[in-house]
């Protein structure tokens, strides 16, 4: 494989570092449709540490029965008791996850919510406002704990039952999210509908009403192609936290016009290129995701991967 290094040119208004928040093993592996076995998914965390990345969201501790891809949360995070240099989160959907994450010792903990009632009740059984209360001593229960708490918030651009979401419903759930406690707030383009000036209508609005830039991670699909293009929108309005999943994998369960996250990959080499610190070795990067497509025996939908691993 040839060495995955782009051309720098740096562009003007641009943070100088981006903390990568890799979601694949976690958002990514929900979405299989076979269970990847606890010993695949833990070397694949190993691999992606060993890249560079610093913040891996490891697993879920929903119900088995509403994901039984991540059903092994508590055979998993043993095996990675030697990452104690890596953010290891954890999705916990309420206070019985959150005792199964900590009992294990998990010091970064996720909830996700939505900013539409139809979402969040087919995907919570439950509307905005019940989920909020439900988060609510999920969070006071961490921040106690001194437990870090990381706010997911799905379908802030559009909604497949709902169609556009307006720019301030999302701004009042979002301030919600973080009055309830949230360190940091990641804003999902669920179904991949957002568009970069949509991007900076929604961030304008968000720190108008005070909420700070260096708590929001954006968490962009590729549906439309607009992923990176988003996410370059929202670098340029300040975020320094971008999600994404290595080799491109995961979509949604419960929004099936949800195709796959922002391939890590794609996002470093843009980074890269534009002179933007991230720590990742793309190469290595690179080969981990070729050796999961053939864990999961088909090709990454990641261009990079595709790129890189196609040249002599």
């Amino acid at each position: 494989m040839a060495d995955g290094l782009p051309m720098q040119i740096p562009a003007s208004a641009l943070p100088a570092r981006v903390r990568i928040h890799e979601v694949g093993p976690r958002d990514g592996l929900q979405n299989e449709k076979a269970v990847v076995p606890t010993e695949v998914k833990a070397e694949f965390i190993h691999r992606l540490a060993a890249a560079g990345l610093t913040t891996i969201e490891a697993t879920s501790f929903v119900h088995p029965r509403w994901v039984p891809q991540l059903a092994d949360a508590e055979a998993l995070l043993p095996l990675l008791d030697d990452l104690d240099h890596v953010a290891l989160p954890v999705l916990v959907p309420n206070e019985r996850g959150l005792d199964r994450a900590l009992a294990l010792g998990a010091r970064r903990i996720a909830v996700f919510g939505s900013a539409t009632e139809t979402f969040s009740r087919k995907n919570l059984n439950r509307g905005v406002a019940e989920s909020l209360a439900m988060f609510a001593p999920v969070i006071a229960r961490a921040r106690e704990q001194h437990v870090t708490v990381r706010g997911y918030l799905s379908m802030c651009f559009g909604d497949p039952w709902e169609g556009p979401v307006p720019v301030a419903q999302v701004v009042t759930v979002a301030r919600q999210l973080v009055e309830l406690g949230c360190d940091e707030l990641s804003l999902g383009d669920t179904i991949g509908v957002a568009t970069p000036g949509h991007v900076g209508a929604l961030l304008t609005a968000l720190t108008a009403e005070g909420v700070p830039l260096s708590a929001i991670g954006v968490h962009f699909h590729d549906t439309y192609g607009q992923a990176l293009s988003n996410t370059l929108a929202a670098l340029q309005h300040g975020v320094s936290t971008v999600d994404a999943s290595a080799g491109g994998l995961g979509g949604c369960p419960y929004a099936k016009s949800a195709t796959g996250n922002l391939a890590t990959e794609d996002l470093v080499w843009m980074l890269h290129g534009l002179g933007i610190e991230t720590g990742v070795d793309l190469d290595r990067l690179t080969a981990t995701s070729v050796w999961m497509a053939d864990r999961l025996g088909r090709p990454s939908p990641s261009r990079t991967v595709r790129a890189l691993s196609h040249k002599e």
